[in-house]
């Protein structure tokens, strides 16, 4: 039986904490519950959610933004989407620089006692051309007159370039879900304030100096620690690294476990040598030098040349699988399209997926897609396929289960989400937070002005253990969640595809050159 229900706005809104009533908004939102029904029994009876993130993990992972891995995985995932029936399946290539992918890390304590390290290189450095062995020397350069003290002394050294940390006990747990306590308080208007940057670009000069400094040194690598333990280790790529072949390349580095670099520099205090060994294959790729998005559709009905778009970066860094950063997000979108077409939905605009690429470099691919197909932030010079967009959503906050939703200040979408939720408050969906949150795709399409969304997320142990670490893998990954989460994002995609309207909008900002930049994550 087809059912329908519409839910009265005024009702539901007065139970949506931090959100204010305002007159113009609709009075009503229909529902379709028995597609909602079809949704929840295909994601839920016949998920393959955790099969697509054993493949993006497993198999293809890492996936480095022009790496062998995620070129790999880039075939995979088109020639899945195309199976299911997807259409316009392909990859739009934009500028990035060169590939880089390890090959081979091997590290050892050899003196005064032989152990193995947990050790790993950052990315787009380059290697040791084959085993090398050297002393370990403590030289923390924080200041001008520290390049006068180690100079012409740290030829073949392994450098230890940070002083040790304490570390902590773990009297909490590493994983957390949201309390409804603080589901209340994310709910709240956040309150304004501007913190300082500091002398950014002075410490840029500094440290380009101090690098050129150890390069000029010959050194064998540099070491350091993550705010990791218990052997997480959280790697990226150095500051200031370049992907341009033509620029000069910076030493070999190395994140080890914190443990390790703890026994090392205790041992160095007390004036007693130790030897270490690396073998370290880092290759580059410079024969191709652009990166790529995924795209493709389920074409719509009656307003087919209007589009939803779901997406998620599909990028990661390179010391663990990208499990939950972000395959996590990918195969959710994915499997929420293949929701979508396997229950037989009746779909009236076109959706639209986006795996982007370059996401961990700053929101690279998202930014190169909506450039090229919807507006430049920078000059707010809209192309027609700008008025053309229902909405956009995103996944990027790891295994997590879903909460609710980010407005992004949008007011006039709060209580059609809520409305939307109402199916899933038995999943625990039940919060709409007014504030932004950053570091993700939906930036790139709030950026000009589009209704662009990320979703509240049970944090688990994203932050605490797998987030840019050796252990973002697939065993971190909750399959309840994420098959919960491929439901909840197929209906909301449902819901936008099938409204009269559009998802409401913002008034357009202002040109922004800040904007169309972003900021990298290093």
């Amino acid at each position: 039986m087809h059912i329908r229900r519409t839910f009265a706005t005024a009702a539901l809104m007065s139970t949506l904490v931090g959100l204010p009533l305002a007159a113009d908004w609709p009075v009503a939102e229909k529902i379709d519950l028995d597609a909602v029904y079809r949704i929840k029994e295909e994601g839920l009876q016949r998920s393959k959610v955790m099969e697509l993130e054993s493949y993006l993990t497993d198999v293809y992972g890492p996936r480095l933004t022009n790496s062998p891995g995620i070129k790999e995985a880039a075939e995979w995932a088109q020639k899945t989407m195309k199976e299911w029936g997807l259409v316009n399946v392909r990859t739009e290539t934009w500028p990035f620089g060169r590939g880089w992918q390890n090959r081979r890390m091997v590290a050892l304590a050899l003196t005064p006692r032989a152990y193995p390290l947990i050790a790993y290189p950052k990315a787009w450095t380059p290697g040791t051309n084959g085993p090398v062995t050297g002393e370990a020397v403590m030289a923390v350069i924080n200041s001008e007159k520290d390049f006068d003290t180690w100079r012409g002394t740290l030829r073949g050294k392994f450098v230890l370039t940070m002083p040790m940390r304490d570390v902590a006990a773990h009297f909490d747990a590493p994983g957390h879900r949201y309390t409804d306590g603080e589901l209340a308080e994310l709910s709240h208007q956040p309150s304004t304030g501007r913190r300082g940057r500091g002398n950014f670009q002075a410490n840029q000069e500094f440290n380009r100096r101090r690098m050129q400094f150890f390069v000029a040194e010959g050194v064998a690598a540099l070491v350091d620690f993550s705010g990791g333990d218990g052997g997480t280790v959280f790697v990226q790529s150095p500051q200031g690294v370049s992907r341009d072949p033509k620029e000069p390349l910076q030493a070999p580095q190395v994140t080890i476990a914190v443990e390790h670099y703890g026994r090392i520099a205790r041992t160095l205090d007390k004036t007693m040598p130790v030897t270490l060994q690396m073998d370290i294959e880092n290759t580059f790729d410079d024969a191709d030098q652009n990166a790529f998005n995924i795209v493709g559709e389920i074409p719509g009905g009656d307003k087919a040349d209007e589009i939803v778009m779901v997406g998620a970066h599909f990028d990661s860094w390179h010391s663990g699988t990208g499990a939950t950063d972000n395959a996590a997000g990918s195969a959710v979108m994915m499997e929420a399209m293949r929701i979508l077409k396997a229950s037989g939905v009746k779909l009236r605009r076109t959706v639209r997926i986006g795996l982007w690429s370059g996401e961990e470099q700053g929101l690279l691919g998202s930014k190169e897609y909506v450039k090229a197909h919807f507006g430049d932030p920078a000059t707010m010079q809209l192309k027609p396929e700008h008025a053309k967009l229902a909405g956009y959503f995103n996944v990027d906050n790891g295994t997590g289960q879903i909460r609710g939703v980010y407005l992004q200040g949008n007011e006039a979408v709060a209580p059609i989400f809520q409305a939307w939720m109402e199916p899933f408050h038995n999943m625990g969906m039940t919060t709409l937070a007014i504030r932004n949150t950053g570091g993700t795709d939906h930036l790139s399409y709030d950026a000009v002005g589009l209704p662009g969304f990320q979703f509240i997320q049970d944090e688990v142990e994203y932050d605490s253990r797998t987030h840019h670490s050796n252990m973002d893998v697939y065993e971190r990954v909750q399959a309840q969640d994420m098959m919960r989460n491929a439901v909840i994002v197929a209906s909301f995609v449902y819901n936008t595809a099938n409204r009269d309207e559009k998802l409401p909008r913002k008034p357009l900002p202002n040109p922004s050159p800040a904007a169309g930049r972003g900021t990298a994550q290093p």
